[in-house]
């Protein structure tokens, strides 16, 4: 586990290897500029709106990292940009929250919204925790989820369905 958020952070960005990168936060992310100065290709979009703009909001990115946001939003409005970040612009997002200033959210709102806790990091009187989302990692293939087990063919011409 990451000892500060900077590090875990750039340790998804290392690990996703963006090609396009959405940023919503309303400082700028220090993990984001360490790693845009070592991958300068990497095109960056930075914005402190929510709900995003249209022309950001219908657009595809490779990774979204939201910082600093939810706790001045109220938990609608976080809801309708987390879900529609997910469903509608990117299959990985990384989102930071101090859940002590966003009295309105807890962690079920965040599995509600098919993420995962990855780490959490207390410093002084702060305490963010680190959620993330993966579209590939969200759910596993079950075992019975294969031809073997619905094709049948062994059973073809033998029962009416």
């Amino acid at each position: 586990m990451s000892a500060t958020p900077t590090h875990a952070l750039l340790g998804i960005l290392d690990q996703c290897q963006p090609e396009r990168l959405l940023c919503i936060s309303s400082d700028s992310i220090p993990a984001v500029t360490a790693y845009i100065k070592e991958h300068p290709e990497c095109e960056l979009i930075e914005t402190s709106q929510a709900p995003l703009p249209p022309e950001l909001a219908n657009q595809r990115y490779d990774l979204a990292i939201v910082a600093d946001q939810l706790e001045q939003l109220d938990k609608r409005q976080g809801i309708e940009l987390l879900a529609g970040l997910r469903n509608l612009s990117v299959s990985r997002m990384a989102v930071l929250v101090e859940l002590s200033e966003a009295p309105e959210w807890d962690s079920n709102d965040f599995y509600g919204l098919a993420m995962q806790r990855d780490a959490r990091f207390e410093k002084d009187e702060r305490c963010l925790t680190l959620f993330t989302y993966d579209l590939a990692e969200y759910k596993t293939v079950p075992d019975w989820l294969n031809a073997k087990y619905w094709a049948n063919p062994e059973n073809f011409d033998r029962y009416w369905w």
